[in-house]
């Protein structure tokens, strides 16, 4: 195993880093701040939140107001959720996005994501790994972020280090340690969920610490682990527990590439849905990223999106929101990745009638939270 830059890989350090983050000292919480609020996205009763990332570029930050009332012309529906990204590389909370996003009369939902600007998935940790994060290297930029967000003064949706259970981003389980014993504290825990679960308390500790009362804080998994049944790598593993976690959130794709089969939404859905319920019943589900692409020789669009529509209503009831994403990308081998709505005529024509539905709830609405 090789050692670079400020990150650690080797089995011994892991070790000694399981020992030193074991426990971290509670942070008070501060005074009251000019334009704080503790609202929160409310639950809905009957029906779901509809929401979309908008192809935002490469960086999933160049958020436009125009972008936002041209993709509700096309789909014939207002949004209630917008996402973006926001990367620790950035070093600044994502307020102009924010405001956009406010403006058009959505609350946002921010994947807060700890690595560089611009990235690239399948890189090992760098600078922002979880070890640097507990250290408290980063503590001045997560106060400051935490800050802005809390003065911004409107309910948000955050994801911090989604999709953990694969090996695709940097804050993987899988690069601290996976399946490895904590062999030195008790009780002996695989390590890469327990380094995971530790940075994910500390980073939400030091926000709510800054007074930031109006987020609601989304855990998001992806619908399949990698590696694959794995005991270490299922969602509960790396939960950090109910007073942490707002929302249970999900990415469930359909075909996104040449090499992948053609599946159904029920057939990449029906087990996550049923084991992300498991994990904590008393929270609200939402699919933080779901889609599919156009690949007419494989499969029908747009009957995935008729069927998907139907099915999140039928079987998928405890689904409380689900944000599209819309975007197009190319691939290493020259191929592109449609997820967009209007991938063809029939895919937009689907997805219009299956949103209409009044089951899809188009403006947030609000409580007050803790």
């Amino acid at each position: 195993m090789k050692t670079k830059n400020s990150y650690v890989s080797s089995s011994a350090l892991l070790l000694l880093f399981a020992g030193f983050l074991v426990f971290f000292p509670a942070i008070l919480p501060a005074a009251g701040h000019p334009g704080e609020t503790n609202q929160k996205l409310a639950v809905p009763e009957i029906g779901a939140y509809t929401g979309a990332y908008v192809d935002f570029g490469d960086g999933e930050d160049d958020v436009t107001l125009e972008s936002l009332e041209k993709f509700e012309k096309m789909v014939g529906k207002h949004q209630a959720i917008i996402a973006f990204g926001n990367f620790w590389g950035e070093q600044k909370f994502a307020l102009k996005s924010a405001q956009i996003v406010s403006r058009y009369g959505a609350i946002p939902l921010i994947f807060w994501s700890p690595w560089d600007k611009p990235y690239a998935e399948g890189m090992i940790p760098g600078r922002f790994n979880l070890y640097n994060i507990l250290s408290g290297m980063w503590d001045a930029y997560i106060d400051k972020w935490a800050e802005d967000a809390r003065d911004f003064g409107k309910p948000l949706l955050v994801a911090w280090g989604i999709e953990m259970n694969g090996t695709w981003f940097p804050w993987s389980g899988y690069y601290y340690g996976g399946g490895q014993k904590d062999l030195i504290n008790n009780p002996s825990e695989p390590l890469g969920p327990k380094i995971y679960k530790a940075a994910y308390r500390y980073v939400v500790d030091r926000v709510r610490a800054k007074g930031a009362k109006n987020i609601s804080w989304v855990f998001h998994v992806n619908n399949h682990s990698f590696p694959a049944d794995k005991s270490w790598n299922r969602y509960a593993a790396y939960y950090p527990g109910s007073n942490y976690v707002d929302w249970l959130g999900l990415s469930v794709y359909g075909k996104l590439s040449k090499s992948m089969n053609w599946s159904s939404f029920y057939d990449v859905f029906h087990l996550a849905y049923e084991e992300i319920n498991k994990i904590d019943p008393t929270k609200p589900v939402m699919v933080a990223e779901w889609g599919v692409g156009e690949y007419p020789r494989d499969g029908n669009k747009a009957e995935w999106f008729e069927k998907s529509f139907r099915e999140y209503q039928e079987n998928f009831s405890h689904i409380k929101a689900a944000v599209y994403w819309h975007e197009r990308w190319q691939n290493p081998d020259e191929s592109y990745s449609n997820l967009r709505v209007n991938s063809s005529p029939e895919a937009l024509t689907a997805y219009r009638q299956g949103v209409q539905d009044p089951y899809w709830i188009s403006r947030p609405r609000f409580r007050m939270g803790k």
